[in-house]
This record gives C-alpha cells, sequence and structure tokens, in this order.
C-alpha cells in the first residue's frame, strides 16, 4: 500500500494560525512585546515563481499587525525539505523582498526548519564588496530536530504540545514524549476543537506501535491518580473517535459494495445488506485492535455493541 502523504503545508498553518500569540510566545517572547496582538488578520496565501529555477514557492503564513503602532507584517515559512539548502536565505530575501514591494510596511521573516535531521542552518543573507556592504538581511529561525523536547514539557503552550512531536527525541523516547503530550492537552483545558486540531498535528508526526501503545496505558495508570484518569479518559475518548470513524469507513464501503450488489439483486436490498456488513467488519476489525491493546470483553462489548461470544472468538 503506498504511503500516504501528508500535507505538511495545511497541518502547520492551522497549528499556527489557530495558536499565533502562543507560537510567538513561545519560541520568540522579545517579538511578542513589540507586537500587537489585538491587530492580527491573516492574509491569503503569496505565491513566488522563481524565475531563473523554474519553481514555485509559497509563503506558508503572512500575518498582518502592528508593531508599536505601525502597520506591519509578519511572514513565517516553513521548510520541509531535509537535504542542504544552500540558496534559502536567498529564497528568503526574495519573499521579503516582493512582499515590501507590494505592501511597502516593515516586515518581519521567521523561519521553521521542521524535518527530521540536524543542520547548521543560515539565518543571514550577505552582500558586500571589500569597501561596502549592500546588504545584510536577517530573519529569526526555528530548528525544531534540534530542540530538547523536555525543556518544553512544563509549558502549558499548545504550540509545545504539538511540536513535541517535531522536537529531538530518540526512538526510545517516543513513548515518554506522548505521555507527556498528553499531561500537556490535559493542563490546558482547550475546547474540543482545538484539542483535536493539536491531537491530529501530533499523532500525523508520532506514531506508536501498538506495543507501544499497551506500554503507554501501563505507564500512564502509574501516575497519580487523579491525572492518570484525566489522561486515560483522553486516550480512550480518540480511541473512540477512531472506532466510530472505523465503523462510519465500514459502513460507507458496504454501502458501496451493496450498491453494485444491488443492481442485480434489487437496489434497496443490496444497499441494505452491504450496510449492515460494512458495520459488522467495522466493529471486527475495531475489536481486533481493541485485544490487541489489552482491552476486556466487558469494555469492548460495550463500545462496539459486538455479543461477547463473538468477542471471545476474537481472542483466539
Amino acid at each position: 500500500m503506498a504511503k500516504q502523504r501528508i500535507d505538511h503545508d495545511r497541518l502547520f498553518k492551522e497549528l499556527l494560525s489557530t495558536f499565533f500569540e502562543d507560537f510567538l510566545l513561545l519560541f520568540f517572547p522579545d517579538v511578542y512585546e513589540h507586537i500587537d496582538v489585538h491587530h492580527l488578520s491573516f492574509l491569503s496565501e503569496e505565491l513566488f515563481t522563481d524565475v531563473t529555477a523554474g519553481e514555485k514557492h509559497r509563503v506558508d503564513l503572512l500575518v498582518e499587525t502592528k508593531v508599536k503602532g505601525e502597520d506591519g507584517l509578519v511572514i513565517v515559512h516553513v521548510e520541509h525539505q531535509s537535504y542542504k539548502q544552500r540558496t534559502f536565505p536567498e529564497r528568503m530575501f526574495l519573499y521579503f523582498s516582493r512582499l515590501f514591494q507590494k505592501h511597502r510596511r516593515r516586515i518581519l521573516p521567521i523561519a521553521i526548519f521542521s524535518y527530521d535531521e540536524r543542520h547548521d542552518e543560515p539565518s543571514s543573507l550577505m552582500i558586500q564588496f571589500p569597501f561596502l556592504m549592500v546588504l545584510d538581511f536577517r530573519f529569526l529561525t526555528v530548528e525544531l530536530h534540534k530542540l530538547p523536547w523536555r525543556e518544553y514539557i512544563r509549558r502549558d503552550n499548545p504550540v509545545a504540545a504539538a511540536l513535541l512531536s517535531k522536537m529531538g527525541y530518540n526512538e526510545s523516547e517516543k513513548v515518554e514524549v506522548k505521555k507527556e503530550f498528553l499531561r500537556m492537552l490535559v493542563r490546558l483545558e482547550l475546547d474540543e476543537a482545538k484539542q483535536r486540531l493539536l491531537f491530529g498535528f501530533f499523532e500525523t508526526y508520532l506514531w506508536l506501535s501498538e506495543a507501544e501503545e499497551i506500554q503507554l496505558r501501563n505507564e500512564v495508570s502509574q501516575m497519580e491518580t487523579k491525572e492518570a484518569k484525566q489522561v486515560m479518559e483522553l486516550i480512550v475518548s480518540y480511541e473512540k473517535r477512531g472506532m466510530e470513524k472505523g465503523i462510519q469507513q465500514g459502513i460507507e464501503q458496504g454501502i458501496e459494495q451493496g450498491m453494485k450488489q444491488g443492481i442485480k439483486q434489487g437496489m434497496k436490498k443490496g444497499i441494505e445488506q452491504g450496510r449492515q456488513k460494512g458495520i459488522e467488519e467495522g466493529k471486527i476489525d475495531i475489536a481486533k485492535k481493541m485485544l490487541a491493546k489489552g482491552y476486556d470483553v466487558d469494555t469492548i462489548h460495550e463500545l462496539t455493541g459486538l455479543p461477547a461470544e463473538k468477542i471471545e472468538q476474537l481472542k483466539k
């Protein structure tokens, strides 16, 4: 099966536009002090064509604001390419200069490097002669993979929580990273939509195997009682959402199969049979996954509606 392509641009744009103030507070508190966060508006995407290289580049986030009372812009560009890019500072300068030409106001450029390898990325572009400095262009940077994730787990910041998944952890620390993410999510007490955004972002970049999920549940159960209960409820609620999604997909697949079958057997009857088959198959698939994660038969019966005898059979 082909690996599903991740829409990095959309994920980062949703995260940063929803939590832009938190992003500035987390990485650039000095900038935050000068930005009027009560006057923020997110402009439409800017697409630039590099005529020489024949490539198109997009600024991920363009934020209109006021800097000490004066109109200004903040450019945030997220770079996902893992190979070394010697011309990246030139590209940032082109973004800056073309936006300045269009808007004629002060512009703050920020680059986020989100790939999983460690590079020493430049943050400036200089053009000079022995007798004259023609250009000294600088931009702010965040290199996520260089950040020590443990230093961010005590910050009640939603951007820090989501970006734990892109920071510098190793494979043996994955379970602990997710556990700390869940603890942060509990402390933040966000509304459901924002919580779902953070959870979806995190799980896109840090995925646990079934064995690791079981380890996570075991470690959570050993936490302080109240916190353990809250974190476990969070785990179960998202697993339940996943189950419901799986059941819905099963229904849709069943309906599709039923419609094809219904052409020969009678549309209404075929669709209903396909629907029932899809529901049943979806529940069975979910039950198997829950058994693999250590759920007991009663819990699986309660969440899926499958008979206990059927669930016992799946254990064999």
